[in-house]
């Protein structure tokens, strides 16, 4: 392992490292694809086991839909097909011939699914239907980054139906409320949440509401979006239902997804250090690591302490591991486990045996302390939740120093394009004004509930909403 550029001097390559030297992922022999190592994949499953839980909790049940869409299926609905066209990995062929009609491989399930809905809906009494699927889902990316934008990548999305507007309206809020959840208190990362402009919402959509975090070089991330499809989607796939008068009407429809490997990279940025990763510990796949510290005649006698540490916490659910690799130093299972992310590091050896004690570190602070030997147990789980806390304050306060307030384009524009912050401003709501950002290489992330600017950002029109612009990833 070598030592990791500088994250404040040099963030992009920083990032580059750390997610291959701590073993997260590796490259795919296909460009833009990634490999996600057994330790990245951990880490995934605890978050995809939290929202899953939440996702059936909600009264969703997962289901499993084809990898190939026909491609007479997205070009039913104009604006959907004409959004994702750049994106698209179509099969021609197929058994050795060239097929009928070309498959695309999914880039999101809108159509498969809908095409469903119409079979399965007829009556008020089959709705609402609110189905979830994890899945792979392939868009071709021109500039592929690993867990950030790759070719390849895995998901849910959420797909429901609903009687009324209101009842898809109240779903589309509910399961945003349930990703700002996921997103800041497991992942520890601050979030401001807003809807997205006409040029930027889902193609097809005629709302999306989405969540953005902004990471430690100025930039924003998109951690998660809840669209309402309203009818749409359901005129293009004829689904339509007899409602409790016995008339015949068309659902309204909604999609979400609050969880891709994107958030992988975003709390690698949001937490990670000089030393490498910090793992949020609702999120770690190891809580807490035990460093027995060897020497001759203790051997066994430190290893049974270890044990015993090891099964009292597995009894408070902490998930923890004893690293008894003889053949390494302490010094370079401290280097290893730091790189690695794991929220508490504890030591224990001959002299500790002795004054039965052991030493916790913690992993965002390195602070040590010196703890009852019989009671570190009982301890821990208290001492995780107050780190998981610490993580998302010490986020926020950055988040809020990455947010400045700019009155005109022509003032903050060339900062944003010099420094990445982002911005609050307000907007006249013309596409024309939307437009004039991309010069900066800059995006309205969001509308913001508040009002406080008083004219556009770029023109001399009254304001109608403020508005969250920065660049993005």
């Amino acid at each position: 392992m070598t030592k990791l550029p500088n994250i404040n001097t040099n963030f992009s390559d920083w990032y580059n490292d750390v997610i291959y030297q701590a073993e997260l992922v590796d490259n795919g022999p296909v460009r833009g694809t990634m490999v996600i190592r057994p330790y990245g994949w951990a880490i995934w499953e605890q978050i995809q086991a939290r929202l899953d839980k939440r996702i059936k909790e909600t009264g969703h049940q997962n289901a499993a839909f084809p990898l190939f869409i026909p491609e007479s299926f997205l070009k039913k609905e104009a604006s959907h097909i004409e959004g994702f066209a750049p994106e698209l990995a179509v099969v021609t062929h197929a058994g050795g011939k060239q097929l009928e009609e070309p498959l695309v491989i999914r880039p999101t399930s809108e159509t498969i699914i809908h095409s469903m809905f119409a079979k399965w809906i007829n009556s008020w009494r089959d709705l609402p239907l609110k189905l979830n699927q994890w899945a792979n889902v392939v868009r071709w990316e021109m500039r592929p980054r690993p867990f950030l934008r790759t070719t390849e990548f895995y998901w849910h999305e959420g797909h429901t139906a609903h009687e009324t507007e209101e009842e898809a309206h109240a779903e589309v809020l509910m399961m945003l409320n349930e990703f700002v959840d996921l997103v800041q208190n497991y992942l520890a990362i601050p979030v401001q949440t807003g809807i997205k402009s006409e040029n930027e919402r889902f193609a097809g959509a005629d709302k999306t509401y989405t969540l953005e975090a902004i990471m430690p070089d100025g930039k924003a991330l998109q951690m998660g979006t809840s669209h309402l499809l309203s009818q749409n989607f359901a005129k293009a796939f004829d689904i339509k239902f007899q409602d409790r008068e016995e008339n015949v009407k068309h659902p309204f429809l909604t999609s979400w997804c609050g969880a891709t490997t994107r958030l992988m990279g975003s709390w690698i940025m949001t937490h990670g250090d000089e030393k490498g990763l910090v793992i949020p510990p609702k999120i770690a796949p190891i809580q807490v690591v035990i460093i027995p510290i060897y020497k001759e005649g203790f051997i066994d006698s430190v290893n049974q302490a270890a044990e015993k540490i090891s099964e009292d916490l597995k009894k408070h659910n902490v998930r923890v591991e004893i690293d008894s690799d003889q053949s390494k130093s302490p010094g370079s299972k401290f280097f290893k486990w730091e790189l690695k992310g794991v929220p508490l590091r504890l030591e224990i050896g001959p002299k500790d045996l002795e004054k039965k004690q052991v030493v916790l570190t913690d992993r965002l602070t390195s602070t040590k302390q010196i703890l009852d030997i019989d009671t570190v147990a009982d301890l821990i789980p208290s001492i995780l939740d107050e780190l998981q806390k610490e993580m998302f304050e010490k986020a926020k306060k950055r988040m809020i120093s990455n947010i400045s307030e700019g009155e005109k384009l022509s003032d903050f524009g060339p900062k944003i394009d010099k420094e990445s912050k982002a911005y609050k401003t307000g907007w006249c709501k013309s596409s024309e004004c939307e437009k004039e950002l991309k010069k900066y290489k800059a995006t309205i992330r969001c509308l913001l509930d508040s009002k406080k600017f008083k004219e556009c950002f770029n023109c001399d029109k009254p304001s109608q909403t403020d508005v969250l612009v920065a660049k993005s990833y």
